[in-house]
């Protein structure tokens, strides 16, 4: 299989010169004892419009997917770092699942996709990329997009930057 080409997009020179993700927080540093990137960029103590958080709760928090598949691909993650979802205490689990709900009426509010995919990878064998900081991917999906880029190129285009993704889904976010 072909890796994946990247396409320029002048856009995200902010982000790449930060160092990998919002105020130098690399996504690649676990082995620091610092936690994972999501609790890193927690503790940053930057912005939540500077970190693409797009809702907070109780237990829960949601993110904008730093390398999103598709444009609006949120991430659903629990404060605490747990890797398995057996690990989540009875409110994470409710908030998480309530929050992934949440999402999909913000993601189908501010897009209208024809689908989504819900899903979560656990451990690194299954895909889990930050598998120490379990989250649920909501990635909005429309016929066709996948399209000749990715099929001819092997490259994935986004049309528009981050936080313009962020604040249209903090104004699709349900009032709870």
């Amino acid at each position: 299989m072909t890796p994946l080409e990247q396409l320029w997009n002048g856009w995200r020179a902010t982000y790449v010169t930060s160092g990998g993700a919002a105020g130098g927080v690399a996504a690649d540093d676990v082995t620091s004892g610092r936690g994972s990137v999501f609790t890193r960029i927690l503790h940053s103590a930057l912005p939540d419009v500077d970190t693409h958080i797009v809702h907070r709760g109780t237990h829960v928090f949601a993110i904008l997917n730093a390398f999103p598949y598709a444009v609006g691909h949120v991430l659903v993650l629990p404060y605490r770092e747990v890797g398995d979802l057996e690990a989540l205490s009875a409110d994470e689990a409710a908030e998480l699942w309530s929050t992934v709900t949440a999402t999909v009426v913000a993601v189908k509010g501010a897009y209208r996709p024809e689908g989504l995919n819900v899903g979560v990878n656990l451990g690194r064998p299954a895909g889990g990329s930050v598998s120490e900081h379990l989250h649920v991917h909501v990635v909005p999906r429309w016929t066709g997009d996948g399209n000749f880029m990715l099929a001819t190129a092997n490259t994935r285009t986004l049309p528009e930057p981050l936080p313009d993704t962020a604040a249209k889904l903090r104004s699709a976010w349900p009032v709870a």
